[in-house]
């Protein structure tokens, strides 16, 4: 939309929990964070006198926001009863679009068109340089696995990250959040002269720059995950109960990736992942074939 329409003024707003990931974007001229009251949020945004809303998320919040704002509005289509069916039946009657395409559906009364460019991530630039973040390892070749994800049934057991990086010829650097210390601590403690642990020890920007300097990225269906296809890093995602076309999560135009998977009929099983595994195997990491991997890993 900024490089495309004659001079636009783009507004963004989120909760502000996502500041992070926006704050330093040079197309957005504006960040709005949701208040406590919608109505005071709402109260903002009437009196920056916009001409369009563009809604994304779908919500009953966002509907408020275009009701009470009262102008021209154009809405992403999230296409629930078909996702309803494909979890509840199996039939996916979903194209396997990615999300960008759909998001840009929404624009394109506008005259916006897909520039089949990469996504992008602006660090801010007091981040820490990759030098002081890994002294002793940022001039190796090494490998990034972020084993964080938000639902246990996205995530890899602990024993089968190990046997994975095991086979891996390069050192590991773990990244991920607080809430897999402990996987992370189990995963180096098994492997500690070739894993450099830095889970929870580091800031997300931080953790973005180890990213950037990688050879290469494992990572399950998690954000820094999708962060790291800014760079369009040779990349291999692993994903459990759910499968990237639903949601059309798919890494986006990156050059080298291979998507580790199972088909199972019982998969997938929910669009977000779950706690446990409804049928109580968990096939759909257990099964996953770790010498695929490292044929992809192993390949130039």
């Amino acid at each position: 939309m900024k490089k495309q329409l004659p001079n636009p003024e783009i507004h963004y707003l989120t909760k502000a929990n996502f500041k992070f990931l926006l704050d330093q974007n040079t197309y957005i001229d504006q960040l709005h964070l949701l208040k406590p009251r919608l109505k005071e949020t709402i109260a903002t945004l009437k009196a920056e006198n916009f001409d369009y809303v563009i809604d994304l998320h779908n919500s009953l919040r966002s509907t408020l926001v275009k009701v009470r704002l009262g102008i021209k509005s154009s809405t992403y289509k999230k296409e629930r009863f078909k996702k309803w069916l494909a979890l509840k039946w199996g039939l996916n009657l979903i194209k396997p679009d990615h999300l960008v395409d759909r998001y840009l559906k929404a624009v394109s009364f506008l005259g916006v068109k897909n520039d089949y460019r990469p996504i992008d991530y602006f660090l801010p630039e007091n981040t820490k340089p990759i030098q002081e973040i890994l002294p002793d390892h940022y001039q190796d070749p090494f490998i990034v696995f972020i084993i964080g994800a938000t639902h246990f049934t996205k995530r890899m057991p602990n024993e089968k990250v190990i046997s994975l990086c095991e086979k891996i010829d390069f050192p590991i650097v773990l990244l991920g959040g607080e809430d897999v210390k402990f996987n992370a601590e189990v995963i180096f403690k098994a492997l500690p002269k070739k894993i450099i642990n830095l889970v929870g020890k580091i800031s997300l920007n931080e953790s973005v720059t180890v990213v950037k300097n990688a050879t290469q990225v494992i990572g399950f269906d998690t954000g820094l995950t999708h962060i790291a296809e800014a760079f369009n890093k040779k990349l291999i995602t692993i994903w459990g109960s759910t499968v990237p076309e639903l949601l059309g999560v798919q890494p986006y135009q990156v050059e080298k990736h291979y998507e580790a998977g199972v088909v199972l009929s019982c998969r997938p099983c929910s669009k977000f992942g779950l706690s446990a595994c409804p049928k109580g195997h968990f096939k759909c990491m257990k099964n996953i074939n770790e010498n695929l991997i490292i044929d992809f890993i192993s390949h130039e």
